[in-house]
């Protein structure tokens, strides 16, 4: 019980799991959330052997599905005191236009509403804790954004790599707008860019596409290996040098400033809106 408790999403794969070694390895306790079933229990056991911390058990959550999301939520409050440490990690690009079984865009669903009604949902079990930490994984494709995700009903209006961008966007929008809501509790909420690292990432998008994609960060000398990449997450689930700050985005385990367009206050105003209409919860 005096372990800190860390709930990654996205964690069986990539700098996610990356991740949930580094945090194993200071002895705390984790809850890996993945898709699939049989692939987190691998990496569970994994994680426990390599760290030798048998404090680490898994979930099962697809987050695009907002029904999913509010499971996962209602079985952590159930089965656990309080929650020390959320990283929304899980998230994925989409180059073709889908829509989830709710009706909701893919990337929009995946990469920010799903965290977005996680997170709300369990703002109260962090409030258990003495000093909880909220970590949001972003990506420099923030830079590149066009303004709010959107909800892109229709195919024809779809541009993947833009959707992608303004998705990693919203990530720093909504560490904006909810560091700003809990200001006076003892919950921090932060973004990272973990930078470009070597792993799966985009694979749904068919082979050619990924390896064109790991070929132009292999030219530019720019590919983390995964443990690379987790480190800053790990540096801000774990560090007292980050202690009490807030609504701050980081890199290379340093404060960066991030896009003008993520300090938008009508934006981050409109994102939160959207967010709260599409998945009706609100703080």
């Amino acid at each position: 019980m005096n372990q800190n408790i860390c709930l990654i999403t996205g964690a069986t794969s990539g700098i996610g799991k990356a991740a949930a070694l580094g945090l194993a390895k200071k002895n705390y306790r984790l809850i890996l959330v993945g898709r699939n079933g049989t692939k987190a229990a691998r990496v569970c056991e994994e994680v426990k052997q390599k760290s030798r911390n048998g404090n680490v058990g898994y979930d099962v959550c697809d987050l695009s599905v907002l029904r999913d999301a509010r499971g996962l939520a209602a079985r952590i409050k159930k089965d656990h005191p309080r929650i020390d440490v959320l990283i929304n990690n899980a998230g994925a690009r989409f180059l073709q236009h889908e829509l989830t079984e709710e009706g909701i865009e893919m990337t929009l669903a995946t990469n920010h509403l799903g965290h977005f009604v996680l997170t709300l949902s369990l703002i109260d079990t962090l409030k258990r804790s003495e000093r909880a930490r909220i970590i949001n994984v972003s990506s420099g494709a923030h830079e590149a954004a066009t303004g709010v995700i959107e909800n892109v009903l229709s195919a024809k209006d779809y541009d993947g790599r833009k959707q992608y961008s303004n998705s990693k966007l919203a990530n720093v929008q909504f560490t904006y707008t909810l560091a700003g809501m809990l200001k006076n509790t003892k919950i921090t909420v932060n973004a990272v860019d973990p930078g470009g690292v070597a792993t799966n990432f985009a694979r749904n998008n068919g082979l050619a596409y990924w390896l064109k994609h790991r070929l132009y960060y292999l030219m530019k000398r720019q590919l983390l290996t995964p443990a690379e990449g987790a480190e800053t997450i790990v540096y801000l689930a774990s560090s007292d040098d980050v202690e009490g700050i807030s609504g701050t985005f980081f890199k290379d385990m340093k404060e960066k400033k991030s896009s003008d367009m993520s300090h938008d206050r009508a934006l981050q105003d409109k994102l939160w809106a959207l967010s709260s209409g599409l998945s009706g919860i609100d703080l």
